[in-house]
């Protein structure tokens, strides 16, 4: 896929064509604005954009020991601005959590690297994302990873990442609507799980969907609401997991009060 950059300077110069051929006249016969303001508009936009996502990746992920290279490329070049409503864009790269509604959540840049790194995701993995939302953190999920199943309750909110998703051009990636607690069995084994939201525990219906020697990643909430990531592998049949750093997230209401593993 060709940069953002690049493909707006092709379509630029195109349109700067077709603009230059219209009359005086036609303009002023027009109510709408002249094109190439809208255009002009746009550029500046888009080069503020690239601009801010630029700025997350050096001051919210490389101070905060990201360092995977994959990890960095990927959020550097996924638009985060389209998975928010337009009013909200001059928000999407803030280093906080987004709400979407819906009890949804765009997890706080920082926190969604860290999360996949922990996992060591590759090339040839096939990741379940779980409580999508906006469809985020399949994007990125999708610019590293040979395939991802993302699953989403929302009927909305599955429809509108599907549709960003396609207009990204990611065509790895598939978004399935169904209850998250459940995961998606039809394509299980997964190499990789992650969950986006804090959880009161990690149901049975999930862990079981973990290929020998997968990784899941989640936010679990202790005692007193306060959250951790933690990472769960599967190795000879059987689920361990590990506490990675301090995090708050909001909470997935589906995971509360789950029957299954209590780490």
């Amino acid at each position: 896929m060709s940069g953002l950059g690049e493909s707006y300077s092709l379509r630029y110069v195109n349109q700067r064509r077709i603009i230059c051929s219209r009359t005086v006249a036609d303009r002023r016969e027009s109510n709408e604005k002249p094109r190439t303001s809208r255009v002009l508009e746009m550029a500046f936009k888009m080069a503020d954009f690239a601009a801010l996502r630029q700025t997350m990746v050096d001051t919210q992920l490389r101070t905060n020991k990201v360092t995977d290279a994959r990890v960095l490329a990927a959020m550097a070049e996924i638009p985060r601005e389209i998975f928010v409503p337009e009013d909200r864009a001059s928000l999407a790269y803030i280093d906080e959590d987004i709400s979407i509604g819906k009890s949804r959540c765009m997890v706080e840049p920082m926190i969604l690297a860290r999360m996949i790194q922990a996992t060591e995701l590759g090339p040839e993995d096939v990741v379940l994302d779980v409580a999508c939302g906006a469809g985020y953190s399949s994007a990125v999920l999708g610019r590293i990873a040979r395939a991802v199943v993302a699953v989403e309750s929302d009927t909305d909110l599955a429809g509108a990442a599907s549709a960003r998703i396609t207009k990204l051009g990611l065509d790895n990636v598939v978004v399935e609507m169904g209850p998250i607690n459940a995961g998606w069995s039809d394509q299980a084994p997964y190499d990789v799980i992650m969950v986006n939201g804090a959880c009161g525990e990690m149901s049975d219906a999930i862990l079981s969907q973990l290929a020998e020697g997968g990784r899941l990643c989640a936010i679990i909430r202790g005692e007193g609401g306060t959250g951790m990531a933690k990472l769960f592998v599967k190795s000879g049949g059987v689920v361990s997991s590990r506490g990675l750093f301090d995090a708050s997230v909001p909470a997935l209401p589906e995971f509360d009060l789950e029957e299954g593993f209590s780490f």
